[in-house]
């Protein structure tokens, strides 16, 4: 398939990193309350730091089904290798998503100080261990994995935690965290806001200093990543305005105005997604050390007339997906407080 006069491939190509990072950008900011949770110190605290969350967590995690949907109708052969090949891995994060739910159902159901303790637990180190683990998939397929000539994957479990994918998941926590620090001044006041503007100094920092390093991994062992660049310095402008968004982080924060520090914080995440995906096309999972046996939008992707009826379909649904993520949040616009319906 080399597609048609309309490229379907590469429109649910493009499509597909549009929902991947729609799901960074809002469920980010959930893991990095969740990463957060245990520095706080008292129990109305914590509660404002899950009702922040509390009226859009699980429709932000939509977005994850929704590209995994995508996924399979489109690349279905794509879906089918990571699925099987990342199982441990997916079963994890999985795990790790169904316990960071249940979590924020139960800890209100108790008043025991104990009860309340475990989840608060739960809910921290599930959020953390769910931004590793998608890391360290994104890392492994930047670097490549081994496929046989059928795409099947060939490897075991601990070839997955290789330093590079170690360091793009810490990275990610350090993302989503960062993400998560400038969501909370945003949605808090008072005493509790100063201590997070307090924070949030901190996790810039970190998150610089661990993208750094996973730039630096990047272009001295992925060189591949960096090829379309190279061949066309045009897309520097790419690189360039993520280091932009990042610069304009702490200066915006510095300024007091929070929600553009955040709406710089999700540039930087789209910027980063379209770089992953541009290092990679017309890939979508590479295959190392066999590059013939890559996985390409051509020859794992559905036939054009599934991909087109899906197309007309993505069109008429988006909309409304997009009304409801839009009122949502506009409905619980604000400041949170703690109320009698509170978690």
């Amino acid at each position: 398939m080399n597609g048609g006069p309309i490229d379907l491939n590469f429109i649910w190509f493009i499509i597909m990193g549009l929902l991947l990072s729609s799901y960074a950008v809002l469920d980010g900011f959930d893991l990095g309350v969740g990463a957060l949770h245990l520095l706080t110190k008292t129990d109305q605290e914590r509660r404002l730091f899950i009702n922040s969350i509390g009226p859009v967590w699980d429709g932000n995690e939509v977005w994850l089904v929704t590209s995994a949907g995508a996924m399979f109708v489109a690349f279905p052969e794509v879906y089918a290798t990571l699925a099987s090949g990342f199982y441990p891995i997916v079963f994890f994060l999985l795990f790790s998503l169904l316990f960071r739910a249940i979590a924020i159902e139960f800890r209100g159901k108790e008043p025991m100080a104990w009860w309340r303790r475990m989840w608060d637990i739960s809910f921290s180190l599930s959020s953390i261990l769910t931004a590793f683990f998608l890391g360290i998939m994104v890392g492994n397929v930047a670097k490549g994995i081994p496929l046989n000539n059928e795409g099947e994957f060939t490897a075991s479990l601990n070839q997955l935690f290789h330093p590079y994918a170690v360091l793009v998941g810490i990275t990610t926590v350090a993302l989503f965290t960062m993400h998560g620090v400038i969501y909370l001044a945003m949605k808090t006041e008072g005493a509790l806001h100063a201590k997070i503007r307090r924070w949030s100094r901190q996790a810039i920092r970190v998150y610089i200093l661990c993208y750094a390093l996973m730039t630096i991994s990047t272009l001295v062992y992925l060189p591949h990543m960096a090829d379309k660049m190279r061949a066309h310095p045009l897309y520097f402008i790419v690189p360039l305005f993520n280091l932009l968004a990042i610069a304009n982080i702490p200066r915006q924060m510095n300024r007091g105005k929070d929600f553009q520090a955040f709406l710089s914080s999700c540039a930087s995440m789209f910027a980063l997604i379209f770089l992953f995906g541009l290092g990679l096309y017309p890939n979508i999972v590479l295959s190392i050390p066999y590059p013939e046996h890559s996985l390409t939008i051509y020859n794992a992707a559905s036939s054009e007339k599934t991909l087109g009826i899906m197309l007309i379909i993505a069109i008429i649904g988006m909309p409304f997906v997009l009304a409801y993520t839009i009122s949502v949040y506009w409905i619980f616009r604000g400041k949170v407080r703690i109320h009698e319906t509170s978690y």
